[in-house]
């Protein structure tokens, strides 16, 4: 698991796992949630993987966006 770099100072995600059709995201709470195409979208999982990569802005597109739209719960 990747590190979020957490830019803005205040972000619920603390890492993530890039794969080529999904993301897993770590949050605070150490929760680990992953996302795909198949459960919220291509275009949603791209998006996130940028806003991952780029370390700002995440978790506000999960909360406002991508919301219950994970795959599974892998802890």
């Amino acid at each position: 698991m990747k590190r979020y770099k957490n830019l803005e100072g205040h972000s619920g995600v603390t890492g993530y796992e890039i794969e080529p059709d999904s993301i897993a995201v770590q949050f605070n709470h150490s929760a680990v949630y992953r996302y795909t195409y198949n459960s919220a979208g291509k275009r949603i999982i791209e998006k996130m993987k940028q806003l991952a990569t780029a370390g700002k802005g995440l978790s506000t597109y999960i909360s406002q966006t991508v919301k219950q739209k994970f795959e599974d719960k892998l802890t």
